[in-house]
């Protein structure tokens, strides 16, 4: 497999070890099998980046996809709680927390790898809207698949153990910004349209304690 990483400098050498904890998966090194979509996490609106690539055997590794069929928009979610802060204070967010854990459980913590939507700024808050029962899940789901930024992240030594730096190349902001941008307008704007019928909100979810296998959630 051929990995990308975007950001301000090369790195040819990723360290295990290293990486945030309340990152969206954890501690790991975040990469993506697109090389335009990491280009696009390098770049600032004023500066550009680096695209550094890598080649891993993933034969014998672990890898949960949370974009597969086996999984649903709230399995993604269900990972990223263990991560990211949501806010607190209200008692459909908690509810909320406690149904999806409930039910959406993934056992992730013995995989090598983690692959998954990238929660940035927008997708975040589509997911804090959904908890907050202000999106349905259908929306929540459409907004995750409709540019899907899909992240790889490498998680175990043993998966460590397997990456090749490959080379690197320069991200212009001037190519790759523009383009972060205008999807970040177009997500926004699908959040705001109007809930169709039969769509299910989280209210409705933690009453009827609706599963993962619920033919309403494909």
């Amino acid at each position: 497999m051929r990995l990308y990483h975007g950001s301000g400098q090369i790195v040819n050498n990723p360290k295990f070890g290293a990486g945030r904890a309340y990152k969206d998966f954890g501690p790991g090194f975040y990469c993506s099998e697109s090389k335009d979509l990491a280009a696009e996490w390098a770049v600032t609106p004023s500066s550009n980046g680096y695209i550094s690539s890598y080649a891993i055997n993933t034969d014998n590794l672990r890898i949960t996809d949370l974009c597969s069929s086996r999984y649903n928009a709230l399995h993604w979610l269900r990972v990223l709680m263990d991560f990211r802060e949501f806010d607190a204070g209200s008692t459909l967010l908690h509810d909320a927390k406690e149904y999806i854990s409930r039910n959406y459980f993934v056992d992730y913590q013995v995989s090598d790898c983690i692959a998954g939507y990238r929660a940035d700024s927008s997708t975040f808050s589509f997911a804090q809207d959904f908890l907050n029962g202000r999106i349905s899940y259908q929306r929540l789901r459409s907004l995750l698949t409709a540019h899907p930024c899909k992240q790889f992240v490498i998680r175990s030594k043993r998966a460590f153990d397997g990456i090749t730096y490959v080379s690197y190349e320069t991200a212009e902001c001037s190519d790759f910004y523009p383009a972060m941008n205008s999807r970040e307008v177009a997500l926004l704007k699908a959040a705001r349209e109007p809930a169709g019928a039969g769509e299910l909100f989280i209210t409705q979810m933690i009453e009827e304690d609706i599963k993962s296998y619920d033919s309403r959630l494909r």
